[in-house]
């Protein structure tokens, strides 16, 4: 998570739907490395079978993942569908690409927008969408996108954090944020949460057409090896770190050693979070 202009976190999630602004969310290949070896194993992969749970993935599905960054999601749908199913990924992002490629030159990847995605009408049974609706600047078109390259009677799914407030590592993270950068900087660190209301969600996927057939919430954790790279990642992948100076920075961290320390355990901190993961079905004949 966390803003791509200042960090490698979530950089796949914020370059989808963005119009004229998506090149400003453009990364390295050595940013987008850096991603897949930290902060996959950090965040993401854990929440993979919680997507695909919901979406109802099974083998022999064509399944495609949108914003997938470098490709964790559609790595996990590819062994649900097995031999007999196809599995691909799409991301604006071609440094992501080039790692996802790398990692599993099996799958297909394309570079594409979440508006306007690479494939025809009625192309896959399921799409996925994982940790990345809350930043794409037209939420509900993009639902329709999703949903308008999945067949008749086929499923879309996405996965988005839920409120802040469900949230208790992350809240407190956002309190020691509050009181030694203002309040105004929790809005720079948690944009991530702005999906978080469920009927907010619901209400999207109706207006997108998608009649609502599956929603999970499920806790989860961001995992790292100390509370310090836990603040960097959240810190340093948001425009806050361009907004405080090095003494507002250190006592983030020094505060966050304190109301995280309920967190930390032998493996490092695991800060919990809960996740919902929404399932519509797109209209039509079930074929």
């Amino acid at each position: 998570m966390g803003q791509v202009p200042h960090a490698v976190a979530a950089c796949h999630l914020h370059d989808e739907g963005m119009g004229d602004t998506t090149e400003t969310f453009t990364i390295s290949p050595e940013a987008a490395e850096v991603y897949q070896a930290r902060f996959v194993p950090a965040i993401f992969a854990e929440r993979v079978p919680h997507l695909l749970d919901v979406a109802g993935v099974a083998t022999g599905q064509a399944v495609l993942d949108v914003a997938c960054g470098t490709g964790v999601a559609a790595r996990g749908a590819a062994q649900r569908v097995g031999p007999g199913g196809t599995a691909a990924g799409v991301d604006l992002n071609e440094a992501m690409l080039t790692v996802a490629r790398r990692l599993s030159p099996d799958i297909e990847w394309r570079r594409g927008d979440v508006v306007a995605l690479p494939y025809g009408d009625a192309a896959f049974d399921t799409v996925v969408c994982q940790m990345a609706m809350m930043f794409f600047a037209e939420p509900v078109a993009a639902l329709a996108e999703m949903a308008r390259v999945t067949r008749p009677g086929g499923t879309v799914a996405v996965l988005v954090p839920a409120p802040l407030a469900s949230s208790p590592g992350y809240s407190r993270f956002a309190e020691v944020v509050a009181r030694h950068a203002g309040p105004d900087a929790v809005g720079l660190v948690g944009a991530y949460f702005a999906l978080g209301d469920l009927d907010r969600l619901q209400a999207m996927f109706a207006d997108a057409g998608l009649e609502v057939t599956g929603a999970e919430t499920r806790g989860g954790h961001a995992r790292f090896p100390t509370v310090d790279e836990f603040v960097a990642t959240e810190v340093e992948g948001s425009p806050l770190i361009d907004r405080i100076d090095d003494a507002t920075y250190a006592a983030i961290r020094e505060g966050c050693r304190t109301a995280l320390a309920p967190f930390v355990g032998e493996g490092g901190v695991a800060v919990p979070f809960d996740c919902h993961a929404l399932a519509g079905r797109v209209e039509g004949v079930t074929a």
